[in-house]
């Protein structure tokens, strides 16, 4: 049995913090950001599809949004896909364009998303340390294997746990800086 795979851990624990970036790139902070939108689908041509691939969303000042649609008969049903979305969002068709004006954030909401994001990074927590604890249950099979020493256990335990920590610590420095990021009035 070969050594443990140190990178594809490190790899599947970046994946973890990956998608926590991307649900807060989700998460709205009273100022415009083309990512707010990128999560959305649309209903074209008989499939869902992410919104990009159907239009070009733009960000003119830190209170609107556009989606410039790249056919006029989706046009409604981009503006009904960031109707639902659950955003509290209300856009406006101009032609092909879609404007999507930003509201102020009351204090109440933003505890709301603060909220949402400590869940979002809780959820990306687990799942690192689910990888560290498949890392410790192979490093714990291949020492009752017979495959590695109770030494090198140890030292691939300490090795991987820092790796954890580590993941941990970047996902903390994210959270504290969203958070920040929504508190700002």
């Amino acid at each position: 049995m070969s050594d443990l795979d140190l990178e594809d851990l490190k790899r599947r624990m970046q994946g973890a913090i990956e998608v926590l970036q991307s649900e807060f790139a989700g998460l709205r902070t009273g100022r415009a950001s083309a990512g707010l939108l990128e999560p959305l689908t649309v209903e074209a041509y008989g499939s869902r599809m992410p919104i990009n691939q159907v239009g070009t969303i733009g960000v003119p000042d830190a209170r609107m949004l556009t989606v410039q649609v790249w056919d006029q008969g989706l046009v409604s049903a981009v503006e009904r896909a960031i109707m639902e979305s659950g955003l509290g969002l209300n856009p406006s068709r101009d032609g092909n364009v879609v404007r999507v004006p930003i509201p102020q954030l009351s204090e109440e909401r933003r505890a709301e998303l603060a909220k949402i994001a400590h869940k979002y990074a809780e959820q990306a927590r687990v799942a690192v340390r689910n990888v560290r604890r498949d890392g410790m249950d192979k490093l714990k099979r291949m020492e009752r294997d017979g495959d590695l020493s109770q030494d090198e256990q140890r030292a691939w335990s300490d090795d991987l746990q820092k790796l954890t920590d580590e993941s941990i610590k970047g996902m903390d420095e994210a959270l504290a800086a969203k958070e920040k990021e929504i508190m700002q009035v």
